[in-house]
């Protein structure tokens, strides 16, 4: 019989920390929280100080009965949930149920350890601790504001504009976040502007010196300004004035936040919010490695800071002398900006084991762990080393009083580019100057002179929204996968390629929101509410005097705007598939497994079909049309639409496919 009994939140954690531990040790996992708030009520009594009401969540009787069963047998018993305000809140819960029998009282401690080694287990089972009640109360004021925001205005939503939609803390700001850049781009008005360069010989390399003006800078906004400065200037050669030469360092990276790590597979990876989350909790959690067993790859992936141990550091010092030499190694410790945060409790996110390189992980993950495991791993490697080193020269060249300029970079030192890239590092190119000195003239080529037009302000990305959240204080990282989620699942956004475009149906949510519940969706009121209810973890604030200095001023709007909101009218997007029980024309419809089609009937006609999208090619086995589907995982895949009497089914689709009569995208009934 074991002695001790470690509860961890999922089953993954189990086979993890199993490596570490003799056969005294019984490991269970609680899949995630035991305890919740109903879902069927609002569960928050405001009648009584904003009291939560907690129920076992439906499903999870039969295993909270079964860790009690643990619990009586154990002699300790180590709660070692997440490290984090929801962990900290899953094992608070747990011990109030285990507390229930006397016998458990001395016996409850509380762990944690940020990430799963066998060193960080060990020494938090040597440190065992009380539960923070700081951390929990935290996570019980984000919990019950967002019951109350949610529970009160979503069902206003469903009254005035269409079922199943909902509003957020969180969400209701991106949204109008997102609706705020659509207005911007289309009220954008693009003004013409000119670009002029002097192209010249120096040898047999050809120049191009950028216009500049005078001793200030002369905008060029029309082609007749430029047209007079070409007709002043005349056959005058361009002459060097001044010439200047300097260094450029650019700076390590600092290794990942969540934030960033999200911002950064996005863009590397394309990979969206979700789905980075998703990966990195795999790689936390353990994965088996080849020759190693199950391992934790990587530290805990909700955190706020950039620290890391000293321990990490020393380990990572030493990798970049062996493999880069002294030279790479970063000479003096960056000072890391700290917020006062709760997740700022862990380091930030990097491997657990240096020893286990990319390289050798590879056939061990699936494809796009490898890719994510590789960022992080090259990241932290990164910040620890010098700064890529550039020689840079600028020149002044003078033309009849104006000013052109020439600017070149060579890279001297490339420091941590020997490790990590971003776009930006990939795009900068080296762009070496011939010898010129001060006093050569050179003849003018050509002129080049080209017309532009200032552009709109960008579509959200996942990438960019997420940075703009992180900016503004709104949320935090570990609710920015799930925020982006659910706006695209209430179809209140969607997404072109990596940009986010918003819907009617989100333009309709936000106006109504922004009409009635200004504060709700106000960047400013939501940052310091942010602040407030961070705070609580830190014991500063009382979580309940939030939530009473809030919601009498939303419960008041909820019911001056149920009175005065008229209902609004969105339509379903129509399609030509007819109905073939009444003869209209079915419209696209939405539900928790996806896309399908619906009579616009309803309820008189009830009729469904399910959607189908068209692929645009033929299938290569029988002829018939093929159609794009989508795996339980998200990934797109073609097949025939005679499935299952034609198996055919591709990934890729093929390049030499015979099209169809249908182009690809359009719906087959």
């Amino acid at each position: 019989m074991a002695d001790n009994l470690i509860i961890v939140e999922s089953p993954a954690k189990v086979k993890t920390i199993s490596k570490f531990l003799g056969k005294s040790y019984t490991i269970d996992a609680t899949m995630g929280h035991l305890i919740d708030m109903p879902k069927s009520s609002l569960g928050v009594d405001v009648e009584n100080h904003y009291e939560p009401k907690y129920i076992t969540i439906r499903g999870k009787g039969d295993l909270l009965s079964k860790l009690k069963k643990e619990a009586k047998k154990a002699d300790k018993i180590y709660l070692a949930t997440d490290p984090d305000r929801e962990g900290e809140a899953i094992s608070w819960h747990l011990q109030n149920e285990l507390l229930k029998d006397e016998k458990n009282k001395k016996k409850i401690s509380r762990i944690s350890f940020n990430e799963i080694t066998k060193n960080a287990v060990k020494n938090a089972l040597k440190n065992p601790r009380e539960i923070d009640m700081n951390l929990v109360n935290a996570q019980q004021a984000r919990r019950v504001m967002d019951r109350l925001v949610g529970y009160t205005i979503s069902p206003l939503l469903w009254q005035k504009i269409r079922k199943g939609l909902s509003a957020g803390r969180v969400q209701s700001v991106a949204l109008k976040m997102i609706c705020d850049r659509e207005a911007e781009i289309a009220a954008f008005v693009p003004e013409e502007y000119w670009t002029l360069e002097a192209a010249f010989n120096v040898g047999k390399k050809t120049l191009e010196a950028s216009f500049y003006g005078k001793e200030k800078r002369i905008p060029l906004d029309k082609e007749e300004t430029v047209s007079a400065i070409i007709k002043e200037i005349g056959k005058n050669k361009l002459t060097v004035v001044e010439k200047k030469q300097g260094e450029r360092r650019k700076k390590a990276p600092l290794p990942f936040t969540t934030s960033t790590l999200q911002q950064e597979a996005a863009k590397l990876l394309s990979f969206p919010t979700q789905k980075t989350m998703r990966i990195a909790q795999k790689l936390y959690e353990g994965v088996n490695v080849k020759g190693r067993g199950v391992v934790g790859l990587i530290t805990y992936l909700r955190t706020d800071s950039t620290r890391i141990s000293e321990e990490a550091q020393q380990a990572v010092l030493e990798k970049i002398r062996t493999e880069y030499g002294e030279d790479y190694c970063q000479k003096k410790n960056r000072e890391e900006k700290t917020d006062v945060k709760i997740q700022d409790a862990h380091e930030a996110i990097r491997p657990s084991y240096l020893e286990i390189t990319p390289f050798e992980a590879k056939d061990s993950l699936e494809k796009d762990e490898y890719k994510l495991y590789q960022l992080i791993y090259k990241r932290f490697v990164a910040s620890r080393m010098e700064s890529a080193v550039y020689q840079t020269e600028t020149i002044m060249l003078s033309a009849k009083d104006y000013i052109f300029t020439l600017s070149g970079s060579k890279l001297l030192f490339d420091g941590f580019l020997a490790v990590y890239m971003s776009e930006e590092d990939k795009a900068e190119k080296n762009v070496m100057l011939p010898a010129m000195e001060v006093g050569d003239s050179f003849s003018v080529k050509e002129w080049i002179k080209e017309q532009h037009f200032t552009q709109a302000p960008a579509h959200f990305t996942e990438a960019s929204l997420v940075k703009a959240l992180e900016e503004g204080g709104i949320g935090r990282p570990s609710t920015y996968a799930p925020t982006i989620a659910t706006l695209l699942l209430r179809r209140y956004v969607t997404k072109e390629k990596k940009n986010i475009f918003v819907t009617e149906l989100g333009n309709a949510v936000n106006e109504m929101m922004s009409q009635n519940f200004p504060t709700i969706v106000d960047k400013a009121f939501t940052a310091n509410l942010e602040s407030l209810l961070d705070s609580v973890s830190v014991g500063d604030t009382q979580w309940k005097t939030i939530i009473e200095n809030f919601y009498p001023d939303l419960s008041t709007a909820v019911e001056k705007a149920r009175e005065e909101v008229s209902k609004v009218d969105i339509k379903e997007e129509e399609t030509d598939v007819i109905c073939d029980k009444c003869g209209r024309k079915m419209v696209l419809k939405y539900g928790p497994h996806g896309k399908f089609l619906a009579c616009p009937g309803f309820p008189e006609c009830k009729n469904t079909k399910p959607y189908v999208e068209y692929a645009g090619f033929l299938c290569p086995t029988c002829g018939a049309e093929c159609v794009k589907k989508r795996s339980k995982k998200g990934r797109i895949f073609y097949s025939c639409s005679r499935y299952p009497e034609c198996e055919y089914m591709t990934w890729q689709k093929p390049k030499d496919a015979v099209s169809g009569e249908k182009k690809e995208g359009e719906i087959m009934a």
